[in-house]
């Protein structure tokens, strides 16, 4: 009979998390393709001391190391190994034999196998929870490593796989992690009356509705990085503030909050934007309200995360000043506001269809929200001077105070990190706001529910409090609808699976990828199918000085991606005795753009003629 209870009380939330969940699944069961991006994160968590596919040093210099002087036929032979490559470093320094190892690197890009391309994008049996090399391969990048490391936890229970699922259900779960967070925070604002009474289920359900059912939400579930997770830290640690300033305060207790933080900052650096500006907001507050101790010892607690955060990793130190990214992003914050009003507009088109399906239907809503609101508020107004004008106000001073707190923490963060992310972000692209749509959720839901009554009258009657939480919850699952069916396909690469097809079909041929770039990260597992891929720009196919293995090729594939001009390709092609037999895959029917034939070798006689 109590469990019976229990299950009707949490009812509601139960079915919001698996409704969310039944949506995500079904648009990861879609998903065929991957981002460059993609890729690029199962190779940096799955290489073995492999950060990047270079096509001159197929092998990398550390880890040709391991493979040759450290891992032994045993756990115990590799320990030993490890111990004399320490005691030879801390003897002879740079002249130790691991600072003086050198890699196998050629003068001209190399075949690389299938089974080499394998490896660089899936954990082998023996190379299981190796996340010392996750560690060493992320220090090369611009991100930290524990997306990173989840991802190949996912890969080594899953060896020899790369699945969409592998890395969304990582993004799942943390959004699943928001809702909770939701529920949660609705539950509190509740208990100290921030909120009427019976109405903190009821925004829970409608901010997890608007968050895991939107574009944005969908996109985040979608798409294989660390935003997903850096999402999930944002949105704790602004529940752990608002739990910690309406009940014990920051005077103790502060480990969770120091984890959090430091969780946050390596994930993504963009965490930083969030964490410094709700860090400064609540600063303020407890200068405010006098809470001198709780300050110091709030200040205490940030900073040790930050100094244990840059400890265990000191990489992002480089990452953040002088990485090139990094770099990027400063010059782009020194820009001032030139070209400053463009990207704010870009962004704020990205949040609002992100959040609604589509802007003109975004505008629409909040539109007729405000509308709604105002007449509220008049409402209200009008039913205080009948009431004798403040009486209202003066019943729960300490409510209003904490609402005013509630909305501070909510609200100026946001915004901060929203004009920081359009000044200094590299691309005017969804990822960079995915940690503000479930704030974007819970903002449309505290207008929605003021916009109906649901938040503006703590006295009305049970019934006409009904009616108002079926009407919202009934708008937000309006809005859910419309932003599935309005939902483009952005990175479900649905299409790809043709083009996987065409690799699998003609896994015996070697390949040829002309490429621009790194746009061939995009075709790893196709490289992972042909016998062996030759990854080349045009001028490198053009000037190829050791041809000997070509005359031995008589049939292959060429991958030739879409900045490419066709007629140079194939012109080169000819010159080494290759020529078209047909168009495997057409351009436009390619989700990468890519161009994809079958060449066979075409024997010129004495005299000019073909034979």
């Amino acid at each position: 009979m109590k469990n019976g209870k229990k299950y009707v009380k949490y009812g509601g939330q139960l079915l919001t998390l698996l409704l969310v969940l039944g949506v995500l699944c079904c648009f990861v069961a879609k998903k065929e393709g991957y981002h460059m991006d993609e890729l690029l994160s199962f190779e940096l968590s799955n290489a073995q001391y492999n950060p990047w596919i270079v096509p001159t040093q197929p092998v990398g210099r550390l880890a040709k190391f391991m493979k040759e002087e450290i891992q032994g036929e045993s756990l115990g032979e590799t320990f030993h190994n490890l111990v004399d490559v320490g005691m030879d470093v801390v003897k002879n320094r740079g002249n130790s034999k691991l600072l003086q190892y050198k890699a196998d690197v050629y003068p001209e890009p190399v075949w690389i196998s299938r089974e080499q391309f394998t490896d660089y994008v899936t954990v082998n049996k023996g190379e299981r929870f190796q996340y010392f090399s996750v560690y060493f391969n992320v220090k090369d990048d611009n991100h930290p490593p524990l997306h990173f490391m989840l991802l190949h936890t996912m890969s080594s229970l899953f060896p020899g796989v790369v699945s969409p699922f592998l890395g969304d259900i990582i993004n799942i779960l943390a959004m699943l992690g928001c809702i909770f967070c939701f529920f949660r925070l609705g539950e509190l604002l509740e208990a100290h009356q921030l909120i009427p009474s019976g109405c903190g289920k009821v925004w829970g359900i409608s901010a997890g509705i608007l968050y895991g059912l939107s574009v944005g939400g969908i996109r985040t579930a979608l798409l294989i990085r660390m935003y997903g997770l850096v999402t999930f830290w944002c949105v704790l640690l602004f529940y752990l503030h608002v739990k910690k300033w309406l009940e014990q305060g920051f005077g103790s207790r502060n480990k969770l909050l120091a984890v959090v933080t430091m969780l946050g900052f390596w994930t993504q650096y963009f965490f930083l934007f969030y964490c410094l500006a709700l860090a400064a907001v609540t600063g303020v507050l407890l200068i405010v309200r006098k809470r001198i101790p709780e300050l110091k010892r709030y200040i205490r607690t940030m900073l040790t995360a930050a100094v244990i955060g840059v400890v265990l990793f000191p990489f992002a130190v480089a990452d953040v000043f002088s990485s090139g990214r990094g770099v990027e992003a400063l010059q782009n914050l020194g820009n001032g506001l030139s070209g400053y009003g463009y990207r704010l507009g870009a962004f704020a088109g990205i949040l609002v269809e992100s959040s609604f399906g589509s802007i003109g239907f975004g505008l629409v809503v909040l539109i007729c929200l405000a509308g709604c609101v105002c007449a509220q508020i008049w409402i209200k107004r009008g039913a205080s001077a009948g009431e004798g004008g403040s009486s209202l106000r003066e019943k729960a001073p300490k409510s209003r105070d904490g609402r005013k707190v509630v909305l501070l923490m909510l609200i100026l963060p946001v915004i901060c990190y929203f004009l920081l992310a359009a000044r200094t972000a590299p691309y005017l692209v969804d990822r960079y706001l995915m940690p503000l749509f479930p704030f974007a959720a819970m903002i449309l839901t505290l207008l929605t529910g003021v916009a109906f009554g649901v938040f503006g009258k703590v006295g009305q009657a049970r019934g006409t409090l009904h009616i108002c939480h079926v009407c919202m919850i009934g708008i937000v699952c309006l809005i859910g609808v419309v932003n599935i069916a309005a939902y483009d396909g952005t990175y479900l690469y649905q299409g790809y699976d043709r083009q996987l097809q065409v690799a699998q079909q003609y896994k015996q041929l070697p390949c040829i990828c002309l490429y621009d770039g790194t746009g061939y990260y995009e075709n790893l597992l196709e490289f992972a199918q042909y016998e062996r891929t030759l990854l080349l720009k045009l001028p490198e196919l053009e000037q190829r000085q050791d041809t000997s293995d070509f005359t031995q090729i008589q049939e292959l594939v060429v991958l030739k991606k879409g900045i490419i001009e066709e007629e140079a390709a194939l012109a080169v092609l000819e010159q080494y005795g290759w020529k078209v037999e047909r168009v495997l895959l057409p351009e436009e029917e390619s989700v990468y753009k890519d161009t994809i034939y079958i060449c066979r070798k075409v024997e010129r006689q004495h005299d000019g003629g073909l034979m």
